[in-house]
């Protein structure tokens, strides 16, 4: 057995998931009942992640907070900025190339359940509610702006407590981080039942009606990950963002593509970070906080099928309107995660600027739902990947 897991490890954790992969599309294509059965796999993985993510988050943030000597520094708030500028600029990007392919939809009748906000204020209120949420509700329902809150708070009230109690904290922080490490290490079982899972029951025929939406959307996505991104890191770092870039979307992205949670792979990345040797005190809060409001993917979500249903209708739809729908879609995509159903639940609310009504609007919903093997795998990817790699960038140990 020993030896085994020494094989194990010696292959590495990359090239395990691209087996698991592989392995996946086939067992799902050739062999679809099994392919169903493993998806348990899949889905404990991310289970397992989900689980230990808010405690991870909890405990690190404070046990950061606790030990932090004054005078050190911490670089949050240029990752901040690159959140929300990297946000604006995906959103661009959609409204760009929603201009440049302009795209009709067949409605469906689908049933959406969820009811969307009905504006951006009540998008915002959600995500400042659950700043103030109770700790223990926080924890077990992976709020984590209210983990944040909550983290911060009892670590700075930690910072007087004796050194045991500190030493308890810190010790706790290691432990959790431990169990993070063995959860991620069995992520090519998990990718192998997810892939499978995905394959024996959609066989994407679903998506062929959808070609071109989903063309543009994932381009979107591909022009933000490959190009803006790493201008972005260019611009904050003086040097070649590439192998930056490939990192993170080879060791955080695939993961995030397949998981399809922000909130699952805030272990991976924190994990990543680590590896990488950015700053503690950084990271343990950035990447938990980029989960909540670093959209990018659900920017380019919004604006695409929002202006995609804007040309069904013959809408004109004027620069003016276009960056207006820009910044309401940054502003709302920073809350997507407080809202069940992220990004597709926020189209009502951009299609209300163009007087869509709220029937057809609920119908392009519908749409995102039956593309989301593709477009939210994708949109989690972008998002997950860019959180480690904002956060990284913004250390000096990556700067020239």
């Amino acid at each position: 057995m020993r030896s085994l897991i020494a094989m194990y490890q010696r292959i590495g954790l990359v090239p395990l998931i691209i087996i698991g992969l592989v392995l996946g599309v086939l067992v799902g294509w050739l062999l679809p009942n099994v392919g169903i059965v493993l998806g348990l796999l899949g889905t404990l993985f991310v289970g397992a992640l989900k689980a230990v993510a808010p405690i991870l988050v909890f405990i690190l943030v404070m046990a950061a907070i606790c030990q932090h000597q004054k005078g050190g520094e911490v670089y949050v708030k240029p990752v901040l900025i690159m959140y929300i500028f990297g946000t604006f600029l995906a959103a661009l990007t959609a409204v760009a190339a929603s201009f440049l392919f302009p795209t009709e939809l067949v409605l469906v009748n689908s049933v959406v359940e969820q009811a969307p906000p009905a504006n951006v204020q009540e998008v915002l209120t959600t995500l400042l509610m659950n700043l103030v949420a109770n700790p223990v509700n926080a924890i077990a329902n992976a709020n984590y702006m209210g983990i944040l809150a909550w983290a911060i708070v009892i670590g700075f009230a930690l910072r007087s407590a004796s050194e045991t109690a500190r030493k308890v904290v810190i010790d706790f922080s290691d432990a959790i981080s431990q169990v993070v490490k063995w959860v991620i290490a069995l992520a090519p079982f998990g990718i192998f039942g997810l892939v499978a899972n995905t394959i024996a029951e959609t066989g994407f025929e679903a998506l062929a009606g959808y070609v071109r939406i989903l063309a543009i959307l994932v381009g979107c996505m591909l022009f933000i990950a490959l190009v803006a991104n790493p201008l972005i890191v260019f611009a904050k770092t003086r040097k070649n963002p590439y192998p930056l870039v490939f990192t993170c979307l080879r060791e955080s992205g695939i993961t995030a593509f397949f998981t399809r949670s922000s909130a699952a792979n805030i272990p991976v990345n924190m994990n990543l970070a680590a590896k990488l040797g950015v700053h503690e005190d950084t990271y343990s809060v950035t990447i938990p906080l980029g989960a909540t409001i670093n959209m990018a993917g659900a920017a380019i979500t919004i604006n695409v099928l929002t202006l995609a249903a804007a040309h069904t209708l013959g809408i004109e739809v004027s620069f003016a309107s276009a960056l207006l729908l820009s910044l309401v879609a940054t502003v709302s995509a920073c809350g997507a995660s407080g809202v069940a159903g992220g990004s597709l639940l926020l189209i009502p609310l951009a299609c209300s600027l163009f007087s869509i009504p709220n029937d057809i609007a609920m119908q392009v919903v519908a749409i995102g739902f039956i593309i989301s093997v593709i477009q939210d795998s994708a949109e989690t990817a972008l998002n997950s990947s860019t959180d480690v790699l904002f956060t990284a960038a913004a250390d000096p140990k990556f700067a020239r």
